[in-house]
């Protein structure tokens, strides 16, 4: 690992990283010396990462060709392969001022998030009797509580 000249301006990669693999953009960030490397879900899911070579990154936070010190937080936002790149990245829902949000087609981990840690949820399968347990890959289908507008 090179050591970090904060003082001293490097140019990030002169392409946009935009369907590279994940893997792929971020040893491309590394060869131009970026090691404070982070990224997240461009589909608003809440997913993690956890396998980097199952993703493609399709935004960057620093535009291509920006001077830049190396010692910058590089952010990637990304999907998984077989996904499109969306047009921008959609946030994870929130709840705004206590009120329920409209979580129909958000992830079970993104609308989990999205509530008060102290928010009582049930997630039961709404086709077969599967379990649980990666809550990224778990739709929101229905809810009881319906959402309030905002």
């Amino acid at each position: 690992m090179r050591p970090v000249e904060a003082d001293r301006p490097y140019v990030l990669a002169g392409r946009q990283s935009y369907g590279l693999g994940h893997e792929s953009a971020q040893d491309a960030a590394q060869a131009e010396g970026f090691y404070s490397l982070k990224s997240h879900d461009s589909a608003g899911q809440d997913r993690m990462q956890a396998f980097d070579r199952n993703w493609k990154a399709c935004s960057q936070n620093m535009a291509p060709g920006k001077v830049i010190p190396t010692d910058t937080t590089l952010d990637f936002g990304a999907v998984k392969l077989e996904e499109t790149c969306p047009a921008d990245d959609k946030q994870a829902p929130e709840a705004a001022s206590g009120k329920m949000p409209d979580l129909v087609g958000e992830s079970v981990k993104a609308a989990r998030g999205a509530l008060d840690s102290g928010t009582s949820i049930t997630v039961t399968d709404a086709a077969e009797d599967r379990m649980v347990l990666m809550e990224s890959n778990w739709k929101v289908c229905t809810s009881r509580s319906p959402p309030v507008p905002v």
